[in-house]
């Protein structure tokens, strides 16, 4: 009889899997551990981690979020960008910024309420994993902000940018 491996991404959430949780809870966990995999994986993003405590008020958050850092800016806010029109800086030319990711499926039901509560948990720019990296995110333009990664039936992942209030629109 062949013994088989389970695949990475088996392996990655059965190590990410809390402990005397309920299963609506080891159910959030193993979708955080699916967006991170796809975010380092297929995306290229580096120091990610799994949040279940807010950076604020140090209690637990309603569901678990990431952080991490893309490789290239996810959001430019539009005074920025009028800025960078100016200047003639591309965006490529711009550092990215770490961002919040809130792993979400498909059939969940998000309202403002429950978005309010994420938002008031975080912090503007999420806490820096690895401190040696001798950087610190000065406070960004536009206020709060967080991907929502949406995951399908099928595990397609999709993001949506998704702010805290009303952002004025780019220029195009």
């Amino acid at each position: 009889m062949e013994d088989t491996k389970p695949s990475a991404l088996t392996s990655l959430i059965e190590a990410s899997k809390p402990t005397n949780t309920s299963i609506e809870s080891a159910h959030h966990h193993a979708l955080a551990a699916q967006v991170l995999y796809n975010l380092q994986y297929q995306h290229d993003w580096t120091d990610l981690e799994v949040h279940t405590r807010s950076p604020i008020a140090h209690t637990p958050l309603i569901k678990p979020l990431i952080s991490g850092l893309p490789p290239h800016r996810i959001y430019v806010h539009p005074d920025e960008q009028i800025e960078m029109l100016k200047q003639n800086i591309q965006e490529k030319d711009v550092p990215p910024e770490r961002e919040w990711v809130l792993p979400t499926h498909l059939r969940e039901r998000w309202s403002l309420r429950k978005f309010a509560l994420v938002f008031d948990k975080i912090d503007e720019v999420p806490p820096i994993v690895n401190q040696s990296a001798n950087r610190r995110e000065a406070k960004r333009r536009g206020g709060k902000r967080l991907l929502l990664a949406t995951v399908g039936d099928d595990s397609t992942i999709v993001y949506y940018v998704v702010h805290d209030g009303i952002v004025k629109p780019r220029q195009n």
